[in-house]
């Protein structure tokens, strides 16, 4: 096995060197962001309580909107997770009446109860507020299907079209920042007031353009994915236009209230120093992704994105085809992990999800999807979702566990 990781290496020496480029555009644009904004020591001091006139808390926002390419963020302790900024863009660009488009195929599993995709919709989502939903499917390549998407867009009026940039559970592939362009440019130049919200999640920091920069008009994701560099213990963002950014605050909090509350608890520190560290800790998640797709290949699995392919974001699919590899691989990443490696993960029923999910994730921060996990839903063709890595040296290790348990023999 050692062997054949050199070997994956090897091959891997021009990508990991993209990577490493990257890495170093994303920094100097933090960094910029950061004196520009002039971040000092007191802004790491926490608020309890309401959290009123918190500086740190705003000189975050700032920092973030910066960063993100737009005009104003909300940066928050309080979202408990990615569906919940997402959800919060999407209710404060939607309102009772109006139609959401999905413009590349079904959202993210944990999305369709707040859209309200079930027969009965869930009390809350946006359908039980009588919104509107339709769907562009992907092309038979797994991305845009431009014709669909511009007949739905001249079909009816649309509020806001989602664009969600990672793959999710589906064969559907990750958009690149060129795609998410000309997506934003073609919904703006078929209907000028649709509101574009892209779900930015495993995608910071992967290109040197945010969706903000492409002329998004939300952009929303959680911070103990890419962003919070593995130091956020929980929380999420919301950054856009700045009108569009204050109705997710009231969504987030209440209305009359919106952003003026949301005490951060002495981890201001912990969100600014992992906003520096995640263009770097992105980029050794994307190099734990492409050794992970070389040495799977290799064993005769197949992989995408392939290892020498153009990286969109932090996930790396795998190909198992029966239920016993997949849970092997997750079972022997697991015991390469630096928390909890004695434990064996099994399929359990994993909230917001229609099946079973198995997941590996020996992580500091419970589910925290850039540090090194894989998990996978218990249906064919069995498919295993790999992301993360805090550092390239532990994800390479708890790849290659995994691997060695396929070739366990009972």
């Amino acid at each position: 096995m050692e062997a054949l990781a050199a070997d994956t290496e090897a091959a891997l020496a021009g990508r990991f060197a993209d990577f490493s480029r990257v890495a170093r555009g994303n920094t100097e644009r933090v960094l910029g962001a950061f004196k520009r904004h002039r971040v000092s020591d007191a802004h790491f001091a926490g608020t309890t309580g309401y959290g009123y006139n918190d500086a740190g808390r705003e000189t975050l926002d700032a920092v973030y909107a910066e960063v993100m390419g737009t005009e104003d963020a909300l940066v928050r302790l309080q979202f408990v997770n990615g569906t919940h900024a997402i959800a919060c863009a999407l209710f404060g660009a939607l309102s009772p009446g109006e139609t959401l488009l999905s413009a590349v195929g079904a959202p993210y599993d944990t999305l369709g109860g707040v859209i309200g995709l079930s027969e009965t919709p869930p009390f809350g989502s946006l359908a039980h507020y009588g919104v509107g939903y339709v769907q562009a499917d992907p092309a038979p390549d797994g991305g845009p299907d431009w014709a669909a998407l511009t007949r739905l867009l001249r079909a009816r009026p649309i509020r806001a079209a989602l664009i969600q940039r990672s793959r999710g559970y589906g064969d559907r592939r990750a958009l690149s920042m060129d795609e998410v362009e000309r997506l934003t440019a073609l919904v703006h130049g078929e209907s000028p007031g649709t509101v574009v919200v892209v779900d930015n999640c495993y995608g910071e920091f992967v290109e040197e353009r945010e969706p903000g920069h492409a002329g998004a008009d939300l952009v929303a994701g959680s911070l103990i994915k890419n962003p919070g560099g593995g130091l956020a213990l929980t929380g999420g963002y919301v950054a856009g236009r700045q009108a569009l950014v204050e109705r997710a605050a009231a969504r987030l909090t209440a209305p009359g209230i919106g952003r003026a509350c949301g005490a951060t608890l002495g981890q201001n520190r912990a969100l600014f120093q992992g906003l520096f560290l995640a263009p770097h800790t992105v980029s050794q998640a994307l190099m734990t992704a492409a050794f992970c797709a070389g040495l799977m290949e290799r064993l005769g699995f197949a992989a995408d994105p392939g290892p020498l392919d153009a990286r969109r974001d932090i996930i790396q699919r795998v190909r198992f085809g029966a239920p016993e590899p997949l849970l092997r691989f997750c079972q022997g990443l697991q015991a390469g992990s630096p928390v909890d490696a004695f434990a064996v993960p099994e399929p359990w029923a994993m909230p917001g999800y229609d099946h079973p999910v198995v997941m590996a994730a020996g992580t500091f921060v419970q589910g925290a999807s850039i540090e090194l996990s894989c998990d996978a839903p218990m249906r064919p063709p069995y498919d295993a979702f790999l992301q993360g890595g805090l550092t390239y040296e532990a994800g390479r290790m708890g790849v290659m566990r995994g691997a060695c348990q396929l070739t366990i023999d009972d």
